[in-house]
């Protein structure tokens, strides 16, 4: 078995394998430290290629001592080639990796998937989270398939499709007067009083290791190849750290050579802790309140804020930031070119691709992947008014005298 023990980030202090997730000396979060001395990289191929179409392909790099069952698969979705959309830009080679395609259509089937084994495994009966929208969709529908109870905590404000695409599971749907962070605050306060497993505070360390399976599949599907360049929304951070450590660890086992690839990170401007620390030179991200479109981004104090400051220095990246309107215009951008349809997340994503290729960050050689975190469905009011209905008459003369360049036959 590959994993140890859960590990301090800050201090270095180690735990059993526990539903624990700060440290008792430091408060710093914790992770799960793994040996992978010995895994070889032959072996660990061959058994990924002969693994089910699912994350637990992977499972010599997750933290479980054998495979788990599990109700719903996630994972092993698209990495589509964006010729369209990379002439657009002025880019070399782009590919959009679409996270879209998991069972409830965010990249949080593969948090959750973990995160319900684990729990499982550690004697918990009920799951909870605190939600900005897809992880309350991934939490009700991975529970209700598992058997499990599930109860699922999410700001008042959140949009309306993520919200009947929660309560639709059964789960006991919470809906707080405040922010995300003010909910996160209470379901911090609830895990100290429940015997529950809450995925995203006491049993986080495991949840944040579905993200590194994304790493796994993009350099797969580009033929045990690394990227040159990976650009990233930027919520908790978490996201965008572990797609960085999945690199590093099959680096690391000899699966991949090469070097870490440039990673840059995107936020909303009305929430961007990182990219304003990012800018600033900083070392923290001060909390923010608030106020975007992109609710699923919307943390403003975000916990590992810091190790995605970290992971842009040092891979020579950046976090940058882009407004609504240009939030608006990638969903648009994305979809015209591509087919993909996503949510704000998404639109954050390609509006900072397309601020990149403007500000000629990246170069005509380099190989890009965008990471598309969720569905255009659950965001539904983003693209409202954004396109023209020609509404006619069920006659020739009408539609040739009201849609405007409608071809004529020759």
């Amino acid at each position: 078995m590959q994993v140890e023990a859960l590990k301090c980030k800050e201090c270095g202090t180690r735990y059993p394998l526990e539903a624990h997730y700060a440290c008792d000396a430091c408060f710093g979060p914790l992770e799960v430290l793994y040996d992978f001395s010995g895994l070889q990289a032959e072996g660990a191929r061959r058994r990924i290629q002969a693994g089910p179409d699912t994350i637990w392909r992977y499972a010599d790099f997750l933290p479980f001592e054998s495979q788990p069952q599990t109700a719903l698969a996630a994972g092993v979705t698209p990495l589509i080639r964006a010729d369209q959309l990379a002439e657009r830009l002025g880019i070399g080679e782009l590919w959009i990796k679409n996270d879209a395609a998991n069972p409830t259509h965010s990249f949080k089937d593969r948090v959750v998937t973990v995160a319900l084994a684990k729990a499982r495994e550690l004697g918990f009966d009920v799951v909870a989270c605190a939600s900005t929208g897809n992880l309350a969709n991934a939490v009700a529908a991975h529970a209700a398939a598992a058997g499990m109870e599930s109860y699922v905590f999410i700001p008042a404000d959140l949009e309306e499709q993520k919200v009947l695409a929660t309560g639709v599971y059964g789960t006991n749907l919470v809906s707080v007067r405040g922010n995300y962070d003010d909910v996160n605050r209470l379901c911090t306060e609830i895990s100290g009083e429940r015997d529950w497993a809450f995925v995203n505070v006491n049993v986080r360390p495991y949840y944040a290791e579905g993200s590194k399976t994304i790493a796994y599949e993009v350099a797969e599907q580009l033929g045990f190849e690394l990227p040159d360049r990976v650009v990233a929304p930027i919520a908790s951070g978490s996201l965008f750290a572990k797609i960085a450590r999945g690199f590093e660890e099959w680096l690391e086992v000899g699966l991949l050579t090469g070097e870490l690839p440039i990673f840059n990170g995107a936020q909303a401007e009305g929430c961007s802790p990182v990219a304003v620390a990012f800018e600033q030179g900083w070392e923290i991200c001060k909390p923010v309140k608030p106020d975007t479109i992109a609710k699923s981004l919307a943390i403003g104090n975000p916990a590992d804020g810091p190790y995605a400051l970290e992971l842009a220095r040092r891979s020579g990246g950046s976090i940058d930031a882009v407004d609504d309107d240009q939030i608006r215009a990638g969903i648009r951008l994305l979809a015209e070119t591509t087919g993909v349809f996503t949510e704000t997340a998404g639109g954050v994503t390609v509006a900072t691709l397309a601020k990149l290729a403007e500000r000629g960050d990246i170069g005509p050689d380099e190989r890009v992947v965008a990471i598309i975190t969720g569905d255009g469905l659950k965001t539904l009011d983003a693209v409202r008014g954004s396109f023209e209905t020609h509404e006619i008459d069920p006659t020739l003369r009408s539609f040739e005298e009201r849609v405007a360049g409608a071809p004529l036959a020759t």
